[in-house]
């Protein structure tokens, strides 16, 4: 990354579902940017896609840290990143997909059993329970507490590109400084409040493979992702969000659940170059993305650095992308209108999140 990549800014950008975006004023306060800001802040075109070796090593992937950065590419105050490509046009576009009025949700229900892959289930009290033993009153009325730690492989949630550092760095060039015990004053999950609102594809690579669910440790090369597309008859386009079902949860319904932290099916790091040349907006999983073991020695998560830190990319982690398969090879398509609107915390590094597939 270029060393005026490197500089700390302070920019208070905030993606409206809808609309636009947010830009800090003069005195500290935020207000309305223009629609056209983030359509015309992109003024380098994605760069031509260039197959990468299957056979990587720690010397690659820092230099694919250099060759795929969005540094510096939406102003060195982003915090953004590939969500301005989500421009108005891109949300009309997308909107127009939902034809047949069917929604399905990306969730997976949330999950309360401690087990080898959910070492922090989901916890609830009821607060408020009637008792059986008083007359009932005029107005009653029972809340109950969430307690969840959702990060890693248990529950569905999105990554804040504060999440993942390299070399003490976040996105954009942000130092590890920025954060602190309150959490994430950069970057931070906040910044996606508006919503998000695009198209959205699911990649049954089970499917193309003639599979019920891919085994844990599976690589998915970037030939795999290319023949999904044909197969699919689509491409994928820059503001895109893309999914990439390995069948996770299909398998655990089976067999039961195993250490999905030491052994998931998902993207080898070489097909990072294929994501930067689509300029996709997001992109996730039915796991945590990466192929577990990497592949690439002494590198773990390398695609969670590339994605998050060089390209500036949130990441779905351990989405249900069962039912929207089944619902895309009922209809025979695979794109649909997708909406997500994660929790509006301040400076948090992520959050639980319910995204809909609309058809």
């Amino acid at each position: 990354m270029k060393a005026t990549h490197l500089r700390l800014g302070i920019a208070c950008t905030l993606l409206i579902g809808a609309i636009g975006a947010c830009a800090t004023a003069p005195d500290g306060e935020t207000e309305p940017a223009s629609d056209t800001r983030a359509a015309a802040s992109s003024p380098e075109p994605a760069p031509s896609y260039s197959p990468e070796s299957r056979d990587l090593v720690q010397a690659d992937i820092e230099r694919l840290m250099e060759e795929l950065s969005n540094w510096g590419r939406w102003g060195d105050d982003d915090q953004l990143g590939t969500a301005n490509l989500i421009t108005p046009e891109k949300r009309l576009e997308a909107l127009a997909l939902a034809t047949e009025g069917i929604s399905v949700s990306l969730a997976h229900p949330l999950i309360i059993e401690e087990a080898v892959d959910v070492p922090f289930p989901f916890e609830r009290a009821i607060l408020g329970l009637p008792d059986p033993d008083e007359e009932p009153a005029f107005r009653g009325g029972v809340s109950d507490r969430y307690e969840i730690s959702y990060h890693g492989y248990s529950h569905s949630h999105i990554d804040a590109l504060c999440h993942i550092l390299y070399k003490g760095k976040m996105y954009n060039g942000y130092s590890q400084d920025t954060v602190t015990a309150e959490g994430c004053t950069r970057s931070s999950i906040f910044n996606l409040r508006g919503g998000i609102v695009t198209r959205g594809i699911v990649f049954d690579v089970p499917r193309l493979k003639g599979v019920p669910y891919l085994e844990p440790g599976t690589p998915i090369y970037t030939e795999d992702l290319e023949a999904f597309e044909e197969m699919a008859g689509l491409r994928v386009r820059a503001g895109d969000a893309v999914f990439i079902r390995t069948g996770r949860w299909a398998r655990r319904a089976e067999l039961g659940p195993w250490a999905v932290s030491q052994h998931a099916a998902g993207l080898h790091a070489s097909t990072m170059p294929w994501v930067r040349s689509r300029d996709i907006s997001f992109i996730g999983s039915d796991a945590a993305l990466d192929v577990v073991p990497s592949l690439v020695e002494g590198v773990d998560l390398p695609v969670h650095v590339l994605t998050i830190v060089a390209m500036g990319i949130d990441i779905f982690d351990n989405q249900d992308l069962e039912a929207v398969a089944e619902t895309a090879a009922e209809l025979g398509r695979w794109e649909f209108l997708l909406v997500a609107g994660p929790l509006a915390v301040e400076t948090g590094t992520g959050s639980p999140i319910n995204a809909l597939a609309i058809f």
